[in-house]
């Protein structure tokens, strides 16, 4: 329930603080002074679409903020703790939920949930649960059959939801697993030549068996044989140098073993001597290792270097093959083989893919058409006793002749929402033929059963707040009336507001809110009052006859208050 809404700057709204609360609130006032900008308000708190010419000339910005009575273990309560806000208890059932709105006159929007900054979004996820909103424009979607599908929905309660749920689930499945055949049926020959070509590629990569890394050590190799006589040579030359050979040319193990034998002779007059005689000895072992290691490198030089140089060049070359055809790398190639047998592994399963989906889509199908048949089944018990109901309350509302009927037909194809199509078809006189409300129902009528079918739906899937838009246009009299007990009818389960330009309608309000307009000669601007007493029926008057001051409206006006009293 709307407790308060505050408005600043808001077209020609200057400032104004709306007072609501429980049971029925009638909003009037003259043309042009206000009335839609209240509507506009409710519908930013509500998340709705912001447009920066909204603000009043002269402002940078303009504002709404509405004090919300929520249940506090309700899913308004737990979306607004999700969304980072906070609640304000009030007892230990109900707690206080703060939302605003902020639009500037660049068309920037921020949101308030709880206190806090929230997406947009936020606000429209718990206006959702908060208010249903009715106008001219939801009289429009009231004739396009899914809001009429939509409407017979929520009439049939739970056990329609129940099983309309089950149903959706099974037609997911079946239309994921329907559209997985259909490709592997339509692309079966692509596939199959697809296989084909990677079966190809694989066993070609398969025979030259890659190994990870094996085209670097290949290079490394090649590059030693192709250099391998001047290794042999340099590596002897070195020897020679190290060990000496019957070359006259002294070594160098021969020279350090003559320069420790000179040292050793003397070592005995100087003291300082033997370490470096030591030294020279310590180099002799080096020597004498680095010569072993020469002649063992000679000797693991491959004595048939150019048979092994031939057969690895000839390895790189298939290696280069593949790389050049599957590459551009030895990884890439080996990834083409890792990742070509899974896909070939799914390619060559195609045929038993297709057997499991067929199976899996027939039986889907057949769930499908038991489900949406027991929702059909649903649809039409739940249409006959909402067309009872409806065409009850059209009785009550001046329409006394008019019967609504509910159509429940079988389309061709299955859809989201089962096969069903739905219209509300009316018959406004004995005789006539039902028409679709789209081409059958005047404004005034569209709003009469719209109105009929808010009434009755609150008894089985009651709203927090309606708010009606002019609901009562297009009607007079004493239709208007029964429109006005209606309104107080449908406020005694949940809250209703209504702008209206009908006496008939506000005098069956228990809180009367007049937007009043106040102009300087440049700006307009206007404020709202709570009515009461001789004030409300000086407006009443003035909706009458256009005179608040009225003898005979007033007199009217005076009538009208004790008819609603006495109802």
């Amino acid at each position: 329930m709307i407790e308060e809404i505050q408005i600043r700057n808001l077209g020609v709204i200057g400032e104004a603080t709306l007072p609501l609360g429980a049971g029925f609130t009638a909003l009037t006032g003259e043309t042009g002074a206000g009335k839609t900008m209240v509507i506009t308000a409710l519908g930013l708190l509500l998340g709705e679409r912001a447009d920066s010419g909204v603000v009043r000339k002269g402002h940078p910005s303009a504002s709404a903020e509405g004090r919300w009575l929520v249940p506090a273990q309700g899913a308004v309560a737990q979306r607004v703790a999700e969304a980072g806000g906070d609640v304000d208890p009030v007892d230990e059932a109900n707690v206080e939920l703060l939302l605003a709105r902020t639009v500037t006159a660049e068309g920037r929007s921020r949101a308030l949930v709880g206190g806090r900054s929230a997406p947009v979004g936020v606000l429209a996820d718990i206006g959702s649960e908060l208010v249903v909103v009715h106008g001219q424009s939801e009289q429009l979607r009231l004739k396009a059959p899914a809001a009429q599908r939509e409407a017979l929905d929520r009439y049939a309660g739970d056990e329609l939801a129940k099983a309309l749920a089950e149903y959706r689930a099974v037609f997911r499945r079946w239309q994921e697993s329907q559209g997985e055949l259909d490709v592997l049926v339509a692309e079966r020959d692509r596939r199959a030549r697809e296989a084909e070509d990677l079966r190809l590629a694989l066993d070609e990569i398969e025979a030259v068996a890659p190994q990870p890394g094996e085209d670097a050590q290949l290079d490394e190799r090649i590059e030693r044989l192709g250099n391998l006589e001047d290794l042999r040579l340099a590596a002897e030359a070195a020897r020679q140098a190290v060990s000496g050979d019957l070359d006259e040319t002294p070594a160098a193990a021969t020279l350090l073993d003559a320069a420790r034998r000179q040292l050793e002779r003397v070592a005995e007059h100087d003291p300082a001597l033997a370490p470096i005689a030591e030294a020279i000895t310590t180099a002799s072992f080096v020597v004498a290792d680095l010569g072993s290691q020469l002649a063992s490198y000679l000797g693991a030089l491959e004595p048939e270097g150019a048979i092994e140089l031939a057969r690895l060049q000839e390895r790189r070359a298939e290696l280069a093959a593949l790389t050049r055809k599957h590459g551009p790398s030895l990884e890439d190639v080996l990834a083409h083989l890792e990742e070509g047998s899974a896909r070939l592994l799914e390619l060559d399963s195609d045929s038993d893919r297709i057997a499991a989906l067929s199976t899996a889509v027939e039986a889907d199908r057949s769930e499908i058409v038991a489900l949406a048949a027991r929702v059909h089944e649903l649809r039409v018990d739940a249409g006959e006793r909402l067309a009872e109901e409806v065409s009850a309350e059209l009785a009550a509302l001046a329409m006394p002749d008019a019967r609504v009927t509910v159509e429940v037909t079988e389309r061709a194809e299955f859809g989201q929402s089962g096969k069903d199509q739905v219209a509300l078809l009316l018959q406004p006189h004995p005789g006539t033929e039902p028409r679709p409300l789209g081409r059958g129902a005047s404004g005034g009528e569209l709003s009469r059963v719209m109105l009929a079918i808010e009434v009755v739906l609150a008894g089985t899937d009651p709203v927090p707040t309606f708010v009606f838009d002019e609901v009562d246009a297009g009607v007079g009299g004493s239709a208007a009336i029964e429109i006005g007990r209606r309104l107080a009818r449908l406020a005694e389960r949940s809250q209703v507001i209504v702008v209206t330009h009908l006496a008939q309608v506000a005098a069956f309000a228990n809180n009367h809110l007049s937007v009043v307009k106040d102009s300087d000669g440049s700006v307009t601007a206007s404020s709202v009052r709570q009515l009461s007493g001789e004030e409300r029926t000086a407006e009443m008057a003035r909706l009458l006859s256009g005179l608040p001051d009225s003898p005979s409206g007033l007199e009217h006006a005076r009538e009208l208050l004790g008819l609603s009293a006495a109802s």
